[in-house]
C-alpha cells in the first residue's frame, strides 16, 4: 500500500493576519506529497473578506480538503486520522484559550486537542497586543502542553522589499517547524565581516 501523504491541518481564525494562512494554503496546496485540510471560523471569513477580499469559496478552493467549523464528527475530530500536526495562522485570543483549557467546543479547538493528545506538532500564529495576563498564561498552558506559540512577528534582517517578502519569510519559519522544504526566504549566512562596527549584543 502506498505511503499517505502529508497531512497538514490549517485553520484561519478571525484574528487580524488573514493573510498568513492564506499564504500557508497556496504553498501547501502547490507542493507535492501534502494534503491540507481547512478549517475556517465564522469570524475568519469576515477577517479574510475584509483583508485580502477574497470570498469563502475562493479560500476554500486552495485546500484539498474543506471541514466545517461546527462538524466536530468531522476526520480530523478523532486521533485515529493520521496527520503530520496542525497551525493555527492567524489565532485569535479565543482560539488560544479553547486550546489551552481543551474546550473542543469547535472543530479547530477539538482538532487542536486531537494534534495535543497524540503528541504531534501544533503551532499557534497568536496575533494580539498587548498581551493582558490572561493571554500569556493561556500561552503558557499551551506551550506546556507541547504546543508552539508562533507571533508572527516580522523580521528585518533580510531586508525585505515587500509586504509578501515579510509574510513568506514568516511562512517560511513555521514551514521549517515541520520540515518541510521550501524556498519561499533566504537561509541566515551568517553576518559580513565588516558589515557593522557595532557591538550587536
Amino acid at each position: 500500500m502506498p505511503d499517505r501523504p502529508r497531512r497538514i491541518v490549517v485553520a484561519i481564525t478571525g484574528a487580524t493576519g488573514a493573510v498568513y494562512g492564506l499564504r500557508l494554503l497556496q504553498f501547501l496546496r502547490d507542493t507535492p506529497g501534502i494534503e491540507s485540510h481547512l478549517i475556517l471560523s465564522d469570524a475568519a471569513i469576515l477577517t479574510l473578506h475584509q483583508e485580502t477580499g477574497l470570498q469563502k469559496r475562493e479560500v476554500e478552493a486552495l485546500a484539498h480538503v474543506v471541514h466545517k467549523v461546527r462538524d466536530v464528527g468531522a476526520s480530523v475530530a478523532s486521533g485515529s486520522f493520521q496527520s503530520d500536526g496542525m497551525i493555527i495562522a492567524p489565532c485569535s485570543m479565543k482560539t488560544l484559550a479553547s486550546v489551552a483549557h481543551g474546550l473542543s467546543d469547535n472543530l479547530i479547538a477539538r482538532a487542536a486537542d486531537v494534534v495535543l493528545k497524540e503528541r504531534r506538532r501544533l503551532v499557534l500564529m497568536v496575533r494580539e497586543t498587548p498581551f493582558n495576563l490572561a493571554h500569556l498564561r493561556n500561552m503558557t498552558a499551551v506551550t506546556e502542553m507541547g504546543g508552539i506559540i508562533f507571533p508572527p512577528l516580522p523580521s528585518f534582517y533580510h531586508q525585505p522589499a515587500s509586504i509578501a517578502e515579510m509574510v513568506d519569510h514568516t511562512v517560511a519559519r513555521v514551514l521549517d517547524l515541520f520540515q518541510i522544504e521550501h524556498g519561499l526566504a533566504p537561509r541566515w549566512q551568517g553576518m559580513q565581516a565588516g558589515s557593522t562596527g557595532t557591538d550587536a549584543s
